[in-house]
């Protein structure tokens, strides 16, 4: 779809509304350059762009394919295809929304391409048609315009990112620990970012490099040290991030651990358990028996005490001496295997 379509002569534009293609490209003989806006267009509308204005067909089928890396390849005609990553964040579900956009870049014309909503250049045109002083230094100004407008848009994407990584630090090193798939997230997220963010540092190089308008180089320049500063800061992210998910996963070891030692401690006192009621279960399983013997003598108060609750306290005051006895020993060769 044609989003606009314009032509630009002596640092202005020359009509109010959009052009139509067949104009636009009979006017790149006439001085100036012509600008026309693409938003994911068909098959058939690219292939009417490239025989319109003679593309070739290599470039256009870069442009139809979504992309990892920036990229800048030239082709015949002094056509140069230049490849750029966009990016928006979405703060409610904390992932980087990425976009795309080809720039088809000749003396007399440029053809920008966007995939992905995060991919608007709205602002980037009106902001160069507000420069005539830039828009006379040709179809390269408008190169500048796309690249401040992308490169400016990677800040929010920045903080976007900051905010959440703070969140997810100050949880982790609070002592809690913080859900795993969301340090996960945010680092796929961040390395994704600087996938998107890191090769366009080389393809800004060769832009400045291949400039002849001298006007335009310290604008192109002060888009390389805001790309440089994104870098950065995308690469700490993503080393933090790695941090973090280190220092997460030993505060979950701890949480284990605790949690292993109050297992332990409850296995400790249900074995103490079943060992003081084992020696009684045999004896009141003992005298629970009918033989002759326990029936004709044990017929009276005394004999009950005897061997009733004597039979049961005798075995308690035998394991406790046992277990006492041996604690001693146990402690003794504990710090024998140390």
């Amino acid at each position: 779809m044609i989003i606009d379509c314009a032509h630009y002569q002596d640092g202005r534009r020359r009509d109010e509304g959009a052009v139509p293609l067949e104009e636009a490209a009979a006017r790149c003989g006439q001085g100036g350059f012509v600008w026309l806006g693409l938003f994911e267009p068909g098959e058939e509308e690219l292939a009417q762009v490239r025989d319109t204005f003679g593309l070739h067909e290599l470039a256009v089928e870069d442009a139809q394919n979504f992309h990892m890396r920036p990229k800048i390849e030239l082709y015949d005609r002094d056509v140069r295809l230049v490849i750029l990553r966009t990016a928006r964040y979405d703060d409610a579900a904390e992932e980087v929304e990425f976009g795309e956009i080809s720039v088809f870049l000749a003396p007399t014309f440029v053809i920008t391409v966007r995939q992905g909503v995060a991919s608007g250049l709205r602002g980037a045109r009106q902001r160069l048609e507000q420069r005539p002083e830039l828009l006379a230094a040709g179809s390269s100004s408008a190169l500048w315009a796309i690249l401040d407008q992308v490169v400016d848009d990677y800040a929010p994407v920045v903080a976007g990112l900051e905010h959440d990584i703070d969140q997810v630090e100050a949880t982790v090193f609070s002592g809690a620990s913080a859900p795993t798939e969301r340090i996960y997230s945010l680092r796929r997220q961040a390395t994704d970012f600087y996938r998107a963010v890191h090769p366009l540092l080389a393809v800004v190089t060769t832009i400045e490099r291949a400039t002849e308008a001298p006007q335009l180089h310290p604008y192109i320049r002060d888009v390389q040290d805001h790309l440089l500063l994104v870098n950065e800061e995308v690469a700490a992210q993503r080393d933090l991030l790695g941090t973090v998910l280190e220092a997460n996963m030993a505060v979950i070891s701890v949480e284990q651990n605790k949690i292993s030692v109050r297992q332990n401690a409850t296995v400790e006192q249900l074995t103490i358990l079943a060992t003081v009621f084992l020696p009684l279960t045999f004896v009141t399983g003992f005298f629970g028996q009918n033989f002759g013997w326990l029936i004709r003598h044990l017929d009276g108060f005394p004999a009950f005490v005897v061997y009733g609750i004597g039979g049961l306290v005798v075995p308690l005051v035998l394991l406790f001496v046992w277990l006492r006895v041996r604690a001693p020993d146990s402690r003794t060769a504990a710090l024998d295997d140390h």
